[in-house]
């Protein structure tokens, strides 16, 4: 009987691991991009492009932007980056909207 316990516990773990893995929040700027940024330099034209919905906004992006609402009931905060209005949520950094253009 405990074996049996043992054994479906055993398999249960095996395949849960993959639902448990930690998703991967941010991916880092190239090195040379990196450089640039910690300088102080602009960001190459484009940089938008790579970023979508469902993504989480990288701590270097994040760094240069400014706040311009603060978190809703949702936890939703609205940043522009270089002209380029993003909505993400605060905590997870996970953007929800991008939108073009100035306020």
């Amino acid at each position: 009987m405990k074996s049996a316990f043992f054994i479906i516990c055993s398999v249960a773990l095996v395949f849960s691991q993959p639902l448990m893995a930690k998703p991967d929040h941010e991916k880092a700027l190239p090195p040379g991009l990196a450089k640039k940024v910690e300088s102080g330099k602009p960001l190459p034209p484009g940089w938008q492009k790579k970023l979508s919905p469902g993504q989480f906004l990288a701590d270097d992006y994040y760094r240069r932007s400014t706040i311009l609402k603060k978190p809703d009931a949702d936890g939703i905060i609205t940043v522009q980056i270089e002209g380029t209005i993003i909505e993400l949520f605060e905590h997870s950094r996970e953007i929800v909207r991008i939108l073009e253009g100035k306020r």
